[in-house]
């Protein structure tokens, strides 16, 4: 994990911004920009591989890699790249926002899928989620990652619109903080509704495991 997260810092951050810093002036801004995303997609798409992400999780973060990818290249100069970027952001969370609203939360979806490389089978886990005690807290989780959504790219709006495209430095580094802060709001959740999953699950395999007979007679009233 401490590598993951070493990892993360170097390639999303540290080299991007290496990129950017001593690549403006013989590049220029747009294609330093561009370069700097170079790294990230490539460290994402060999996670995806290596991960075996081939579900619903991994689609998305596959499709988002190629629009996100397409608008870089057809966006023309960095200051246009960087508010598309926002402008991509906003409508990220907007599809969050309507996975909630429609009650299909992507982040119930997401749960699955790492259950399911957790060697538990979709569909139980599935029907697992949706139950009435674990469903909201999925809806919560759903919910962070619209905030997550707002947040970033309204601080990446401001940055871009108070200082051009020379905040893009300072972007990245305030990014991976909020970032990083907002991943362990979710993560902390996600470990409570990990916590509940367990209780649940104890709960209905003593169900399952109880004779008939000592379950009716358990529901049988006193007199």
């Amino acid at each position: 994990m401490e590598k993951g997260i070493v990892y993360d810092l170097l390639i999303y951050m540290a080299v991007p911004y290496f990129i950017w810093n001593y690549g403006r002036e013989p590049l220029g801004d747009y294609a330093a920009l561009l370069l700097s995303t170079v790294p990230g997609l490539l460290y994402t798409l060999f996670r995806f591989i290596n991960e075996r992400q081939f579900n619903i999780t991994g689609a998305f973060i596959l499709a988002s890699l190629l629009i996100d990818t397409l608008v870089n290249l057809l966006s023309g100069s960095a200051e246009r790249m960087l508010w598309n970027q926002v402008y991509l952001g906003y409508g990220y969370a907007l599809l969050y926002l309507l996975s909630i609203l429609l009650k299909k939360p992507l982040g119930l979806y997401f749960g699955v899928d790492f259950a399911y490389m957790l060697g538990n089978p979709r569909e139980p886990s599935k029907k697992l989620f949706f139950s009435k005690e674990l469903f909201p807290w999925f809806q919560l989780v759903t919910l962070l990652l619209v905030i997550r959504g707002i947040v970033q790219n309204s601080l990446k709006a401001w940055l871009l619109d108070s200082y051009g495209v020379d905040s893009y430095g300072h972007m990245l580094i305030y990014l991976k903080i909020s970032g990083g802060a907002f991943s362990i709001l979710i993560t902390a959740l996600n470990l409570f509704i990990g916590h509940k999953v367990v209780q649940i699950s104890r709960i209905q395999a003593s169900k399952d495991t109880c004779p008939q007979s000592i379950e009716e007679k358990a529901h049988q009233p006193l007199f």
